[in-house]
């Protein structure tokens, strides 16, 4: 085995109050990668407390990882970004990168690639978001020329309580939101939702692929130190 200091270096920024993140990197990380977090203060999961979390908190955050060296860095919040509009995200994304010297990863951008890689248009969005958040996700879908042919939230605006909801709920919510709806995608948005977990139940139940922000995210990291994710999810019956 290689000498762990030669290792890629993924440095993950991420909402402080947000539980799943590194949990899902563990799920998906293969052994000679490494992850390393920088947390942004997020209490609430509303427009105005991520406007916050990115002006107030994310450059105390860029700073710090910036002294790790790292070779990719991931902005892992699919609404903070979502809230900023693709041109605020976009400078986010590239101030971001100036200060750390290091290709950058948005949970939006991951999401969008991985659903384009995919060739689907017809999207179903589930959230644990309130609607003001839900509509920002939205429209950054269909700013990229999908469908969203149904979208369903849960209303959740403490960022903690979001990782309370465990798989199985997700599959039992997804199944009352899309029962007799037709979408060839289903997009499971939040990187504080158990998702990754979910994904194989949902694409077992629904036929579909299943894209989640953590899913998408972590590959998109992994793809830019050219390691591939090793998924070790449990299966629920």
């Amino acid at each position: 085995m290689s000498d762990r200091t030669e290792w890629p270096r993924i440095g993950v920024i991420v909402p402080s109050s947000n539980t799943t993140v590194e949990a899902d990197f563990i799920l998906g990380l293969p052994a000679d990668v490494m992850v390393h977090a920088a947390r942004m203060y997020l209490a609430e999961t509303t427009a105005e407390a991520e406007r916050r979390m990115i002006y107030d908190h994310v450059p105390v955050a860029v700073t710090d990882l910036a002294t790790l060296r790292p070779h990719v860095v991931v902005f892992a919040c699919t609404s903070g970004g979502a809230v900023l509009g693709a041109d605020g995200e976009t400078s986010l994304i590239d101030r971001i990168s100036r200060e750390t010297g290091a290709p950058v990863v948005s949970t939006n951008d991951a999401v969008g690639s991985a659903i384009e890689r995919l060739g689907r248009k017809r999207v179903a969005v589930l959230t644990p978001y309130v609607d003001e958040l839900n509509q920002a996700i939205r429209a950054g879908l269909e700013r990229r020329g999908l469908t969203v042919v149904h979208m369903a939230g849960l209303g959740i605006t403490e960022n903690f309580a979001i990782s309370s909801v465990t798989p199985e709920e997700i599959v039992a919510f997804a199944e009352r939101e899309l029962a007799g709806r037709v979408h060839d995608l289903l997009f499971v948005s939040c990187t504080n939702f158990r998702a990754v977990e979910a994904r194989p139940l949902l694409m077992r139940r629904f036929g579909v692929p299943v894209v989640t922000s953590n899913q998408a995210t972590i590959e998109a990291a992994l793809d830019i130190v050219g390691a591939t994710a090793k998924w070790s999810v449990p299966v629920a019956a």
